[in-house]
This record gives C-alpha cells, sequence and structure tokens, in this order.
C-alpha cells in the first residue's frame, strides 16, 4: 500500500511521491491498469503502416497489440493474442502481411483480426468460427506517429497532443525524417526517468557538463499546459573541446522544447532535428527507454556524418542520465529516504507529473 500523494499542496510545499511507488511491486500492477492500459501510447512511426498491410506490433505494460493498416486506409489495433491458447498472433516487430497465422496451432486471422481458420477443430461443440474476433483497441494518428489506447479514451490524441502543435508546429514536425532508433534497457523504475527529465534542468550543471554550455539555464523555464509539460531553454553558442562542438551541430536554434507529455512520451525540439523518448516499464525496477532520431536530411553521406554526432551526443546525456537513475533506485530502496520536497524554480513539472499519477491510481 503506498503512501498517499497530496496533490492539493501548491509546489512550494508539496513533498514527492513517497519511495514505495517507485520500489512496490504491487503498486506496479496498479500502474499496468490505471496508467498504461488508460492513456494514449506511442505504437509506431505513421511511415511504418503506410501502405495496406503493413502492420508493427508492440507490447504496452506487458499487453501485446498488433496496429495494420487496412485496405481501405483505415489502421486497426487489436490484441496480438490468439484466442485458442494465448500465443501471439504475429510474432514480427514489424512487416506486411494479408493475413495473421500463429505459430503455435495455426489459427489464422485476416485483416481485420477475424478468425480465418482453425486446424482439426472439425467435431467441436458449440464453437463458432464467425463469431471469433481478436479485441479491438483505439488507435489514432497525429502528425508522423501512431497511438493506441487500450482502455475508453477521454479525450483524442489531437487534444492531448495539442500542446505541442501549437506552441511548437505540428507541420515542422512532420517534415522530418527518421533516421534511427536507440534502445537502451535500465535498472530503474520508469518514473525515475520521467523525474529526471522533469526536474526543469536541476541536474544538468551537475551531471551533464557538455550539454550545460549549450543549455543556458538562466531562462530556462517550465510551461504546465493541460496533461503536457514544456521546458524551454535558451541555446547558446560554444567553442571549445569536439564534444562542444558537436553539440553546436546538432542542438542547434534560438532554443530547445523539450516536451513531455503524460504519462510517458518526451519530444525533444531543436533547429532541424527531433528525437522522442518513450519509457515503458519491464517491471517495478527495470524500464525500456526507446529514443527515435528525426532530421530535415537523411540518406546522404553528409547527413550520415551529421546523424552519426546527434547519436553521439544523445548517447553521452543518456548513459549520464541512466548512471544517475540507476543509482537513484537503489536510494529509494533505502530504509533513510521516504521522500522529498521540490524545487519551486524548478521542479513544476515533476510536481506536475506527480499529481495526474496520484490522481490516476487512487
Amino acid at each position: 500500500m503506498t503512501t498517499p500523494f497530496d496533490a492539493d499542496l501548491p509546489l512550494a510545499r508539496a513533498w514527492t511521491l513517497s519511495a514505495d511507488y517507485y520500489t512496490d511491486a504491487a503498486f506496479y500492477a496498479t500502474e499496468r491498469a490505471k496508467v498504461f492500459r488508460s492513456t494514449w501510447q506511442y505504437a509506431a512511426r505513421r511511415e511504418q503502416l503506410a501502405e495496406a498491410g503493413q502492420f508493427v506490433t508492440l507490447a504496452v505494460a506487458g499487453e501485446p497489440v498488433l496496429v495494420v493498416r487496412q485496405k481501405d486506409g483505415a489502421l486497426l489495433a487489436m490484441a496480438n493474442v490468439c484466442r485458442h491458447r494465448a500465443a501471439r498472433v504475429e510474432p514480427r516487430a514489424e512487416g506486411k502481411a494479408s493475413r495473421f497465422r500463429c505459430r503455435y496451432h495455426g489459427w489464422a486471422y485476416d485483416q481485420k483480426g477475424a478468425l480465418a481458420g482453425a486446424p482439426d477443430f472439425e467435431g467441436v461443440e458449440d464453437f463458432d468460427q464467425c463469431g471469433i474476433q481478436l479485441p479491438r483497441y483505439a488507435v489514432e494518428e497525429w502528425g508522423p506517429f501512431v497511438f493506441v489506447h487500450l482502455g475508453t479514451p477521454a479525450e483524442s490524441l489531437a487534444a492531448l497532443l495539442e500542446p505541442i502543435a501549437r506552441r511548437t508546429g505540428l507541420d515542422k514536425l512532420s517534415a522530418l525524417k527518421f533516421g534511427g532508433r536507440k534502445v537502451y534497457e535500465m535498472q530503474c523504475n520508469w518514473k525515475i526517468f520521467c523525474d529526471n527529465y522533469l526536474d526543469g534542468g536541476y541536474h544538468v550543471p551537475t551531471l551533464h557538463p557538455g550539454l550545460a554550455k549549450v543549455v543556458d539555464m538562466d531562462g530556462y523555464h517550465t510551461i504546465l499546459d493541460g496533461e503536457a509539460s514544456l521546458q524551454l531553454s535558451p541555446l547558446r553558442k560554444t567553442t571549445g573541446e569536439r564534444l562542444d562542438a558537436e553539440l553546436n551541430a546538432v542542438r542547434s536554434g534560438d532554443a530547445a522544447h523539450y516536451w513531455w507529455v503524460y504519462p510517458n512520451f518526451m519530444l525533444n525540439a531543436y533547429e532541424g532535428t527531433m528525437d522522442i523518448n518513450i519509457v515503458l516499464p519491464l517491471g517495478h525496477d527495470r524500464c525500456l527507454c526507446i529514443f527515435d532520431f528525426f532530421f530535415q536530411e537523411v540518406g546522404t553521406p553528409q547527413a550520415a556524418a551529421y546523424i552519426e554526432s546527434s547519436f553521439a551526443v544523445a548517447h553521452q546525456v543518456q548513459l549520464e542520465d541512466q548512471e544517475i537513475c540507476e543509482e537513484v533506485q537503489r536510494g529509494l530502496a533505502s530504509a533513510a529516504y521516504d521522500k522529498g520536497r521540490f524545487s519551486v524554480r524548478r521542479e513544476a513539472g515533476g510536481h506536475h507529473f506527480h499529481a495526474l499519477l496520484a490522481k490516476a491510481c487512487t
């Protein structure tokens, strides 16, 4: 049983979520139902589902999902779980198919999830093949992205992400091209990664010495907007070491837009580049961090060099974040710690996150 969080306290008087929100395995089960199965979750890039028959598979807090483009252009999301013995209907991460065949006993499903064949099922009484259908989920597109919702959405995906479109520009983001993916498994609760992301740059001067030379901390501020928050940071030019030059090259423009959308979607936009971060729980003390990178130009030698530099910068920052996040997980398990306070100047985004999550899990 987790310690209650008082979401009504103002930031200046508030305490963080208590340690048991991060260390209690039972609370993870609550989160799966009340957070991840009750929110829009990033599923794919739109280009992965551009043609009829193209599909992607994913897991939302352990729930297997299959998304496929229909012949009429619509998207359909459904459970990637065979109705016979619960193996996956489609084991591949992505591809193209006219139907899906479970590799366990050969049950086949069409693109709409209807059972199309069940070998050796003659003589089974009260078995109506025409009535067997994979359960369906809500699915929507927004700019270059596709999201799914395993429950009943309280609002559309467009409404949820409207702050990003209004403040950063959907057309600008949609024009960028996919440049690659990096994946990291971390030994910490997924919320620690979000807390670290949402601390208003508080940790940048001490943990990210390279990034600190580019980010203008004096002008760094957080804007709360619905179930999203924007950390807006002016950027400055630096000279010096090779990493400084790489940072200036791949993290350019007047300002960085660091978006977080409840509960686990992050979007970082610079001039001509963007990366999205998705953090997915693997348990109460492990998570998977997925980074997808987008650029103005891909496919040329010059673009390849630029992308390589961008990956190098992001990888260095992620290693620094991963080390501290895993250290925090160990500290939260200590009898010496229960909960902490928020910096009024820096941590409005973290307080906003804690309030949203505590409200959902009450």
